[in-house]
């Protein structure tokens, strides 16, 4: 039988950091509004000589080096992004040919904020089948290109990154230390009748949503089906030494650590550096965390995304 494992991981955020006072000159906002509300206080931005597939490319290239592999090693390029323009070629091949891959299944993922954990369940499931053996998987997004900078609802969150991660086969019961796998099975699910909380629509398409309904389905449905990926993975919440949720807000983030029963475990808080990068914010916090040598090589750590449509995959991973 065939398990799977995340070998390595890479991010990549532009040089452009936009601070809060700097927002104050753009809206009616302040310092203290953003952070009493959302907690964030800076975000990257990229600019227009950065499309989402350089953000992308770069992330994955800081992952291969990591990894020691060349791009010839991966047959299988996923990204998670929901703010490409452009609708073909698609990121995923765009990513490929920066890279110099040769023939790699190329497929992108729009499930916005979740869209990274749904694709690294999409790339455990095609590994553990037999369609590929090694997988780049990415979440990346460009936030900035989508926001009403009049909106200070909506413009004072988001910020631009990409995180990367290699996924490759390994015998079942290898990847962990006690035999547990290296990516766990996964939950995943949507609410589609409320598919309107969350929204990037229109031409040119602009980023909304409605605040209040996101945060009270968050806070209240979420702890639960977090619970429950851990019960698949064979665990329980004492046991994750790491929690590494959407960065949506601090003020979400915080109390959903808490009532999972996570009480041993590092909280991704990567949010108040980055703001709401999307797809990207997950495997960004992540790789952040496994750099600063927060999380030690193995630790199990819950990987749950949430957000548009709305959507949600989580899965217990142990990290590179």
């Amino acid at each position: 039988m065939t398990g799977t494992r995340i070998a390595a991981l890479g991010h990549y955020q532009p040089a452009k950091v936009l601070t809060n006072a700097d927002l104050a000159a753009l809206v009616d906002t302040s310092d203290e509004w953003i952070t009493s509300r959302v907690g964030i206080r800076t975000r990257h931005m990229a600019g227009p000589d950065e499309p989402v597939d350089e953000l992308a490319a770069q992330a994955a290239g800081k992952a291969l080096a990591t990894a020691g592999l060349a791009a010839a090693d991966i047959d299988l390029v996923l990204v998670a992004t929901s703010t490409a323009i452009d609708r073909s070629p698609n990121t995923a091949a765009r990513v490929a040919a920066r890279l110099g891959m040769t023939s790699p299944a190329t497929m992108d993922l729009n499930v916005v904020c979740a869209g990274f954990t749904h694709a690294l369940a999409t790339a455990d499931h095609a590994i553990r089948a037999g369609a590929a053996r090694r997988a780049l998987v990415i979440g990346a997004d460009k936030m900035t290109e989508v926001t009403d900078w009049t909106d200070r609802t909506t413009c004072v969150l988001v910020g631009d990154g990409a995180g990367a991660a290699i996924v490759e086969a390994v015998p079942e019961g290898a990847a962990g230390p006690a035999g547990e796998p290296g990516i766990g099975p996964v939950l995943w699910g949507s609410v589609p009748e409320m598919g309107h909380a969350v929204r990037i629509e229109g031409t040119p398409p602009r980023f909304a949503q409605e605040g209040q309904s996101v945060y009270r389905w968050a806070t209240q449905q979420l702890p639960a089906l977090a619970r429950q990926v851990c019960e698949r993975s064979g665990l329980a919440p004492e046991d994750l030494a790491g929690v590494v949720l959407h960065q949506a807000n601090l003020r979400i983030i915080e109390p959903l650590a808490a009532k999972i029963g996570a009480v041993n475990a590092v909280v991704a808080r990567d949010v108040v550096e980055s703001g709401n990068t999307s797809a990207a914010s997950i495997p960004l916090a992540l790789a952040k965390l496994v750099e600063r040598g927060e999380l030690p090589s193995g630790a199990p750590t819950l990987l749950f995304g949430f957000g548009g449509n709305l959507s949600y995959a989580g899965q217990v991973v142990r990290v590179p």
